[in-house]
């Protein structure tokens, strides 16, 4: 794979196109923006006119209504080299044969939704067309995300470094063979979820020592926001971050025992299995 900034360099002149610019996809296009893409190399397809013009006053891209413009997403494919699909997983493979004789030979889809294989998506395309399936999560929203990529047979090793380049505008990027992604969704794609919960249960164990709700809310939030960020550091290493703030019988110490105690690693372990069973059962009715 060829190194950051030669990757870099190749991904300027590509042609993006975005089919749907929700949460995610809204996310990782802000992303790609902000790590110096120019948005004018940028086609987003929305529902209506109004979020078109906002959408295209606020990033620069162009904005096409599906509403009033049958043929936006056939527009907006045309001319591209990546094409993220960002709709609902239920309409992921309608609109992938809805642009399938739209898209240049060469253009690699990108899925963001969740349970969509690389063969359901590479039966509802062209023959021959390169496509990738994406794991992203919703830090990518403030440039922290963590992305799981899987590539198809028809995907050569430039393309897929130039998908891990534009995803790398918001997040860290791992790619993975499909088979894992479930374990991907286990770890980063629910992973936030996790946190917040970790947030919720702390700021509701201060309220029951005696603070009152919006000092524990905001010292909880605060101290895993305060963590993850520095987990965000190069090399950052979250067992030796623990270890720097546990001091040999202290009190930290005495509540790391406690969640030892009460079997915090099985927990975790159980819910992540139970996150892929589940991913699992949604790919099967999903793909089929």
């Amino acid at each position: 794979m060829p190194d950051n900034n030669t990757a870099q360099n190749s991904t300027a002149d590509l042609k993006l196109a975005f089919l749907g610019t929700g949460s995610m996809n809204g996310a990782i296009m802000r992303g790609i923006i902000a790590s110096g893409h120019a948005p004018e190399r940028i086609t987003a397809t929305v529902r209506t006119p109004a979020k078109a013009v906002t959408l295209a006053e606020e990033t620069g891209v162009n904005a096409l209504a599906t509403e009033n413009d049958a043929n936006a997403n056939l527009t907006a494919v045309a001319d591209a080299d990546v094409v993220f699909l960002g709709v609902k997983p239920v309409g992921i493979l309608d609109l992938s044969r809805e642009i399938a004789g739209a898209l240049k030979p060469t253009a690699v889809v990108v899925s963001v939704a969740a349970g969509i294989t690389v063969a359901a998506l590479e039966a509802a395309l062209k023959d021959g067309q390169p496509v990738v399936r994406s794991m992203p999560n919703t830090p990518l929203t403030v440039g922290l995300g963590a992305v799981g990529l899987a590539a198809g047979a028809g995907v050569d090793e430039q393309t897929l470094a130039d998908v891990v380049t534009l995803y790398a505008g918001a997040g860290v990027v791992k790619v993975v063979p499909e088979d894992l992604i479930e374990a991907v969704t286990a770890v980063s794609g629910s992973g936030p979820a996790y946190v917040f919960y970790l947030a919720e249960a702390m700021a509701a164990a201060g309220e029951k020592l005696g603070l009152d709700a919006e000092t524990a809310r905001e010292l909880a939030s605060a101290t895993v926001a305060g963590a993850g960020r520095m987990l965000a550091e190069p090399g950052a290493d979250p067992a030796q971050l623990r270890r720097n703030v546990t001091s040999p019988n202290g009190t930290t110490a005495a509540a790391l025992d406690s969640f030892a105690a009460s079997g915090l690693e099985e927990m975790v372990f159980k819910a992540e299995t139970a996150c892929v069973e589940r991913s699992r059962e949604l790919t099967r009715d999903l793909s089929s």
